[in-house]
């Protein structure tokens, strides 16, 4: 990186509109913590929730995915039915360089919890607000709060770019600008 991590992200967050809006520091008062890590980025979940339901006993098909199966709801903390998940998207805007890759991880309050958040990689020059995967592994409702940290991004730089990007390849999950779905 030439720079150390934490500068980097700094660097291309401030100079190249990397991650907007962005928090120059760790905040940690009161909240679950969010902003710039030693490695990473601590990502907070919007006010923008999909909590799935089985009210019409749907069949979870990756390929058909039946939208019924989700409720919409919109609030500063959402609750996870127990054994259940949500799908909530990311308050900061990603625009990730040709030569970079993150891998996203859950953070240790909430896996302490039983509350998993699952993210794909964001892969070179992807753009767009991140769906989140949020399970609920417990057999009780689980608490998240919006406007928090919900997991860390790691930043992994290329020697470096690659041949073909995401931008390149025309991927259907591109500048998302809410929660989305799946699609095939």
């Amino acid at each position: 990186m030439g720079l150390k991590p934490d500068r980097w992200i700094r660097k291309m967050a401030t100079e190249h509109g990397m991650i907007e809006p962005f928090a120059d520091s760790q905040v940690r008062d009161g909240v679950i913590s969010f902003g710039v890590s030693s490695y990473g980025y601590d990502i907070r979940v919007a006010e923008e929730f999909k909590i799935f339901t089985n009210v019409f006993s749907a069949v979870v098909d990756p390929k058909q995915f039946d939208e019924r199966s989700m409720v919409d709801f919109e609030g500063p903390v959402c609750v996870i039915p127990p054994n259940s998940f949500v799908l909530a998207r990311t308050v900061e805007y990603f625009r990730i360089p040709r030569d970079v890759l993150t891998i996203c991880v859950g953070k240790s309050t909430y896996a302490r919890c039983g509350i998993i958040v699952n993210v794909t990689p964001f892969e070179p020059e992807w753009e767009g607000y991140v769906t989140l995967e949020i399970s609920n592994t417990t057999p009780l409702p689980a608490k998240i709060y919006a406007n928090e940290g919900i997991a860390q991004v790691l930043f992994f730089k290329a020697d470096e770019p690659c041949e073909i990007s995401y931008a390149e390849k025309k991927g259907k999950y591109q500048k998302q600008q809410t929660i989305v779905l799946p699609k095939l």
